[in-house]
């Protein structure tokens, strides 16, 4: 194994502790989330905590999930610093690529988070804060995903921005990680839904 890594070290530096921080990091914010928002949906622990008050605990939630996403952000780039540059990556037209990739995945990122607003955005449905209706207009018409979708165009904008292979990893990373997490969340939020329109249902016709 380490004879395997030896020979990639030119393009990816595996004795920096910083790569497998950061490949932590990302590893442990959507498991934190996931984890956190299914204890919530099953037992209300937080919101017990803030006094039955779903939406502060919900925003509080929300503030955490900033917050190590900002950590994650931090480790990401302090890890492309350590290393090695690739100098086919290093051209010009591959930085104005990675400007545009960067833009793009913004904007997926905080035009899903204007259409669905911070409670919509930060799980509000394990916390009973249910939308009304699927949002489907700009950027759910382009993008089933567009939170993790965008996070990772930025990921790879990055990592071609600093010319670092190691970026590229971690992007595949960020990727496989996001690709996981929706195969947990999509059924467990859609039957959120389906628990709640077989209640209305029931309603009505008890009434």
């Amino acid at each position: 194994m380490a004879a395997i890594l030896s020979q990639y070290k030119h393009l990816v530096d595996f004795d920096q502790k910083s790569l497998f921080l950061s490949a932590a990091s990302i590893a442990f914010n959507p498991t934190f989330w996931n984890i956190v928002a299914r204890r919530e949906y099953h037992t209300r622990f937080l919101t017990r905590i803030f006094g039955g008050r779903s939406q502060t605990a919900c925003y509080f939630l929300a503030g955490t999930i900033f917050s190590l996403g900002l950590v994650r952000d931090a480790l990401y780039e302090r890890a492309l610093r350590h290393q090695p540059i690739h100098p086919a990556l290093d051209q010009e037209l591959i930085k104005y690529g990675a400007y545009g990739l960067v833009a793009c995945g913004n904007i997926l990122v905080l035009t899903s988070t204007w259409a669905l607003g911070i409670t919509g955005t930060f799980l509000g449905d394990y916390f009973g804060i249910l939308q009304e209706k699927m949002v489907t207009g700009f950027p759910f018409n382009v993008s089933s995903a567009p939170m993790y979708h965008g996070s990772t165009l930025s990921f790879l904008g990055t990592a071609l921005l600093y010319g670092r292979p190691a970026g590229l990893l971690l992007t595949l990373e960020v990727l496989l990680v996001y690709l996981v997490a929706l195969k947990f969340e999509d059924p467990f939020t859609g039957e959120i839904y389906a628990k709640r329109d077989r209640e209305r249902k029931a309603g009505k016709k008890s009434s």
